[in-house]
């Protein structure tokens, strides 16, 4: 079965609640599944292989559609955009769904404030990496003039070049054009004649992201394969309108109905750069959570459950085992018991108390032929009261493929460390006194 919205929203609040915005987490949670699932995308051959390279439960099937016939999706997070304000409270921060921010505003105050779609006529947006400046000679060319006239002549050529570098990019049917680099004033005089957004000095990551989400491309110069100038249509992306938008002291332009792969804008609020770079961070943890539960489809109960009932069955399985490998998995066993010791330690718990109760009641659980008590498989610690609960209904998860690989990089490092039998010691520089 697939998992619900519930599930989702408590293991993002589980990424969350020990970072800043932990008080928040009804709000940043939802926050996060909503940004998540509105960059859904449709899982390739080589997407599928990678998730079950990573440990997922689902079996690697032809590829994109897995046995009960259902599509396998991705949920790409370089497509959600975290945009940072300055300004008002952590709770005024909000999702433009299938739109993108971009932190920048109009060149000049007589281009207009918002584009939209006209008679099934999307916008179209120029990004550019290059100056729209006038033109200028390159270094080390020179020009001898010897009629005053001339100089004349060429300055206006030079402005008919920038004119002509302009009337190609409206041509194409550019509603909005926005650029990395300079915009000068002769520029800006035509943007605003033909009525287009024009911005300049655009973050050229953000240039990228946003190219992708609207099936454009970014131009880096408009020189062809001929040597002549020319601005090709289809590097266009595609929206269905623009606005500018005032946030805190500036503005912002944000572009909505994104035509290409998809995209999600996060607005994030706060009081200044270092509590606005925290929740970045905090809420990009819950988002690669939230990702890996719905690409995987599987969570574990947290809170030590996890390890403690592996702890269990590995012990009982060890005595089975009649050979010396019976120490290791008991080794291994006793391990595990890490995790559950440091969150009650971090706590100021009692942990040796905690972790014995916690596996006697997994052990409990697996010995027991009673269904009530094969519930207890959910049970973890408890950090606020210090007892043990059922972390399941509490609402205590974490994806289980970030378990899995957890446990497989930490066996591999420990029997990378193992192989290493020689140690070479340096004598001290120092000679005898």
């Amino acid at each position: 079965s697939t998992l619900g919205d519930e599930h989702l929203i408590n293991a993002a609040k589980t990424s969350m609640s020990s970072k800043i915005i932990g008080k928040e987490s009804d709000f940043f949670s939802k926050l996060a599944v909503d940004a998540v699932k509105s960059v859904k995308m449709n899982a390739t051959a080589a997407d599928v292989a990678g998730y079950d390279a990573m440990g997922s439960s689902r079996s690697a099937e032809a590829a994109v559609v897995v046995p009960n016939g259902k599509q396998r999706f991705k949920y790409p997070l370089s497509a959600i955009h975290i945009l940072k304000a300055h300004g008002k409270s952590s709770m005024d921060s909000h999702l433009i769904g299938g739109g993108f921010a971009i932190n920048a505003m109009r060149a000049a105050q007589g281009m207009p404030t918002f584009v939209e779609s006209s008679e099934g006529n999307t916008v179209k947006i120029a990004m550019l990496d290059m100056n729209l400046q006038r033109h200028r000679m390159g270094m080390g060319v020179q020009v001898i003039v010897k009629d005053p006239a001339e100089i004349e002549r060429i300055k206006k050529r030079e402005m008919d070049i920038t004119r002509e570098r302009i009337r190609k990019i409206i041509d194409a049917g550019a509603n909005v054009v926005l650029t990395t680099k300079g915009v000068d004033d002769l520029c800006m005089k035509y943007f605003v004649e033909a009525g287009i957004i024009c911005a300049r000095r655009c973050n050229r990551e953000d240039l990228k992201r946003l190219a992708k989400a609207t099936g454009g491309r970014v131009v880096t110069t408009m020189a062809d394969m001929e040597g002549n100038e020319t601005f090709d249509p289809d590097c266009l992306g595609g929206c269905d309108s623009v606005r500018e938008v005032r946030i805190g002291d500036g503005e912002m332009l944000y572009v909505y109905g994104c035509k290409g792969h998809g995209a999600s804008t996060i607005v994030l609020r706060g009081a200044n750069e270092y509590m606005l770079d925290e929740m970045d961070r905090a809420l990009h943890d819950s988002l690669c959570v939230v990702k890996r539960m719905l690409e995987s489809n599987t969570l574990v109960p947290g809170g030590g459950a996890a390890e403690a009932a592996l702890s269990v069955y590995l012990d009982d399985y060890a005595n089975t085992i009649e050979s010396r490998e019976q120490m290791v998995i008991q080794e291994y066993a006793d391990a595990l018991l890490v995790i559950p010791k440091t969150l009650a330690v971090n706590a100021a718990k009692d942990a040796s108390e905690l972790v014995a109760k916690l596996r006697s009641i997994h052990a409990k659980g697996q010995h027991s032929e009673d269904e009530v008590d094969a519930a207890l498989k959910f049970m973890g610690l408890n950090l606020i009261d210090g007892t043990i609960r059922d972390n399941l209904v509490a609402g205590v998860v974490e994806p289980a493929i970030s378990k899995i690989k957890s446990l497989r990089f930490a066996t591999e490092a420990a029997i990378t460390i193992l192989r290493i039998d020689d140690r070479i010691t340096l004598n001290d520089s120092k000679g005898p006194a």
